[in-house]
């Protein structure tokens, strides 16, 4: 939302670019829905009307979520957070539907997919749900209960019911036994108490860092993706303690060392802070049993504390849990080793050369940025040319090394993050003052995201994408839509941009055409390179052109961190 939402009174707050182009994305999915998924579709119908209506309720009366501190400058978008996931994941069964049906793919692991497309609509209503009973309990506070308020709450509460029935018939569907519904119910019930707690938690302590529709987004996949480890986690308890001949336990789909890998070591990153916090609590109370005079932990004792728990953490105990997980035969760090080891010509002159472009790309911006007077917007979309540079060749050439790498660098990332946060010495503050060179208004500086979200959108569709894929551009949404796109959408809009999509809003016409012309303009390119290297193109130019034009407009209008959203709705329109 491009300061629609607020031009003026006369205008509803839901009549809004966002909500019109997140509309058409969902009728996309929904009319791209085969006849076995109708009840998937109407569940993710019922939820984008709630969110709709729960969206219009926050952007009506602001002061009803006031209690939580959001990012300035953002409208809540909560209807674009609340649909991204579920439609990537009934994206995902679409084509996976398709491949059941050429017999090259097993109803396992479209069983599998169909629990995560639940457990992450499951986990955006249930905050939809908290969200509705936080602004009745505000408008009761206030006194200021309307008969519209009225009415959107029980539309909201009665479309809950049926959602509720939705998914109840289509797990019902797909289960064996009424205990396998029940299950599979209770599995979803513990997403939703998950993220609704998650999500009051990152709202609270990282006050002005996101929007809702942002921590709505980022709080259902991180529940989905540590649900997931979870699970595979108790089905290998249970491996281990009932006896094969007894019962046969297992859960989703067969997993690839990489990935076991990736999601294991940044699982354990971000669990890191609460170990962490816990050895300070168990050294500093050891320090008052012995009467220590200096009962806190000392500036020079905390960063000692801290790698070296960090160290044995990440070296000890998170590859202990992978190598339960996954059975691994050796270290899970030596396997990485051994990986890419197997071809050290490509994998090693890869390495080579994203060192060198990093390190002459950062030290060159950063100079920049000091002594400069370019703007700090185009200034981060040299960075998006850059990832366009980093990735597209190894996308290409070296998919598999692509996820390893992708791993190690979001694992870093989350690393140097912590230490920056907790301003941890050496590196703490000269961490922050040069994180602080490459930061916009999305940025806080209790938070910086604007790498993270770069990284991720360009790695999720690729992750994503394992397994069978008949789009074989899919992976490269995040390449194409913030690299090309979104650079270019920015930087002819800065220079040449007249007319404005809205008032108030820096989105101009000129920017959007040359983003989705630009997308275009790569994809015609990209389709013949991928064609003669052996890859099966099935998608037609028709549904590319709508994928890439409703990107485009979703750039345009969306107020929300495009970084994280673009990428991702981009991707389920690839896969449709």
């Amino acid at each position: 939302m491009t300061g629609e939402s607020s031009s003026t009174e006369m205008k509803p707050p839901y009549v809004t670019g966002e909500s019109v182009v997140v509309s058409v994305v969902v009728s996309r999915v929904l009319f791209s829905l085969p006849l076995s998924l109708i009840s998937h579709g109407f569940s993710l119908f019922l939820l984008s009307l709630s969110a709709f209506l729960v969206e219009i309720r926050a952007e009506t009366s602001p002061s009803l979520l006031s209690r939580f501190s959001s990012r300035k400058g953002a409208s809540s978008g909560i209807l674009l957070g609340a649909v991204t996931l579920p439609a990537v994941m009934i994206s995902k069964l679409i084509q996976l539907s398709r491949a059941i049906s050429l017999h090259e793919a097993e109803q396992d692991e479209l069983a599998h997919v169909t629990m995560q497309y639940y457990a992450a609509s499951a986990s955006c209503c249930a905050i939809l749900i908290y969200l509705s009973v936080i602004m009745s309990k505000a408008e009761k506070t206030e006194s200021s209960l309307s008969s519209s308020s009225v009415w959107l709450t029980r539309v909201s509460l009665t479309g809950t019911v049926l959602y509720g029935a939705a998914c109840f018939v289509s797990l019902s569907m797909i289960s064996h036994t009424g205990l396998n519904t029940s299950l599979k119910m209770l599995w979803m019930l513990f997403h939703g108490l998950a993220a609704v707690k998650l999500i009051r938690h990152l709202l609270c302590t990282f006050t002005s860092c996101a929007s809702i529709g942002e921590a709505l987004l980022v709080t259902s996949g991180l529940v989905l993706y540590f649900g997931d480890f979870l699970a595979c986690t108790i089905a290998k308890i249970f491996e281990k303690l009932i006896p094969v001949d007894l019962v046969s336990i297992s859960y989703g789909i067969k997993r690839t060392e990489t990935g076991i890998i990736v999601q294991g070591l940044l699982l354990g990153l971000l669990l890191f802070p609460v170990v962490f916090r816990f050895i300070l609590h168990i050294y500093e109370s050891s320090l008052r049993k012995r009467n220590v005079q200096q009962r806190n932990c000392t500036d020079a004792t905390k960063p000692v504390l801290f790698f070296v728990s960090l160290l044995f953490f990440m070296i000890v105990a998170v590859p202990s849990w992978m190598q339960f997980v996954h059975d691994f035969h050796q270290h899970p760090f030596l396997w990485v080793l051994t990986f890419v080891f197997s071809e050290p010509l490509k994998r090693l002159s890869l390495c080579i050369y994203w060192v060198m472009l990093i390190v002459v790309s950062v030290s060159r911006f950063y100079n920049i940025s000091r002594s400069s007077k370019v703007e700090r917007i185009l200034l981060r979309k040299y960075y998006h040319l850059m990832a366009v540079l980093m990735f597209l060749p190894a996308l290409v050439l070296q998919p598999k090394f692509l996820d390893l790498a992708f791993g190690a660098a979001l694992a870093v990332f989350v690393a140097l993050e912590i230490v920056r946060i907790w301003r941890i010495k050496p590196l703490g503050e000269p961490l922050h003052q040069f994180m602080n060179a490459f930061t916009d208004h999305r940025d806080s500086e209790l938070l910086i995201v604007s790498h993270f979200s770069l990284l991720l959108g360009c790695a999720l569709p690729i992750w994503m994408s394992s397994g069978f894929n008949d789009r074989a551009l899919s992976p490269f949404a995040g390449i194409l839509s913030l690299g090309i796109g979104d650079t270019m959408a920015s930087m002819v809009g800065h220079k040449y941009g007249v007319l404005r999509w809205s008032k108030t809003g820096k989105k101009t016409v000129e920017g959007t055409a040359a983003g989705i012309t630009s997308m275009m303009a790569v994809c015609f390119v990209l389709v013949p390179v991928l064609a003669s290297m052996g890859y099966i193109l099935s998608q037609g130019w028709w549904s590319l052109l709508v994928a890439v034009t409703a990107t485009g407009m979703l750039e345009a209008y969306t107020a929300q961190l495009d970084n994280a959203f673009i990428p991702l709705v981009f991707y389920s329109l690839l896969c449709l």
